[in-house]
């Protein structure tokens, strides 16, 4: 059960890098992680997924992806995801989205119903639209993007947890490689989207996994959000904040695969 890393040009015009982690014979779980990470903010949960071949990949604007000037809206995101199954040979992948990348996870099952065998929803909002949260302070950002900065906004989100200091340190890593325009226009694209379950409803199973001191998504969201894609279930994490995959990733894969793994 190897580990590698591809290099995939996407039809979406960019290429990007993609782990992946499992047998081969393994049924498919993309992950998508959240605004201003990488690929490696799963590190601590794809050794538990054991039960899956795991597809990780850094999305457009970050981690080790090209950065071009445009792309970013959620819909383009929603298209960039389906077109690195593409790359990968996958048609139906199960699809775990960290906060913003499940939101973007939620446009995917939308725009691409048939490529989603089932969504884990893991602090994903149910609206970003106009949402000025960090906003401000995001359009005074300018290249090079500075490491004080990008350290000063992971207090945007409290930890209620222990978080390991590696695993923290490669999180700034990611903020200072980002570019100030992806760092800008990735936000607005989530800020100027319709959420998705407006736009359609969301057909695939989904569990919803969700903090309970979330900061930045209020309760009544998630469960605005379970009622919205039919069969959904909300689990709430007690003495969590909203950055759920940092603060118990043993528990984030243990919820997934049980999910998944009942779907058969």
């Amino acid at each position: 059960m190897g580990a590698e890393v591809l290099d995939l040009r996407l039809t979406t015009g960019i290429r990007v890098p993609c782990l992946v982690h499992g047998d081969a014979d393994a049924k498919p779980l993309l992950l998508l992680h959240a605004w201003g990470e990488s690929r490696r903010s799963f590190d601590r949960v794809v050794p538990l997924l054991t039960d899956f071949r795991v597809y990780a990949p850094d999305l457009r604007g970050q981690g080790d992806a090209e950065k071009p000037e445009l792309g970013y809206s959620l819909a383009e995101q929603a298209d960039d995801a389906a077109a690195i199954l593409d790359a990968l040979d996958v048609q139906t992948a199960f699809v775990l989205g960290s906060s913003s990348g499940g939101y973007v996870a939620q446009q995917l099952a939308i725009r691409y119903p048939d490529r989603v065998a089932a969504l884990v929803l893991v602090g994903s909002p149910l609206s970003l639209r106009g949402r000025t949260a960090f906003a401000d302070e995001v359009a005074t950002l300018e290249d090079p993007v500075d490491e004080d900065w990008v350290r000063s906004s992971l207090a945007w989100f409290p930890l209620l947890h222990a978080i390991p200091v590696w695993f923290i340190e490669d999180r700034v890593r990611d903020g200072v490689r980002m570019p100030a325009h992806a760092w800008k226009r990735i936000l607005d694209g989530l800020r100027t989207a319709t959420p998705p379950t407006e736009s359609g409803t969301i057909l695939a199973p989904t569990l919803i996994l969700w903090g309970a001191h979330d900061s930045v998504l209020p309760r009544r969201h998630q469960e605005a959000l379970a009622a919205r894609i039919p069969g959904a279930v909300l689990k709430v994490y007690p003495g969590v904040g909203h950055l759920v995959l940092w603060e118990c990733p043993d528990q984030v894969a243990a919820d997934a695969t049980a999910f998944l793994s009942s779907l058969g």
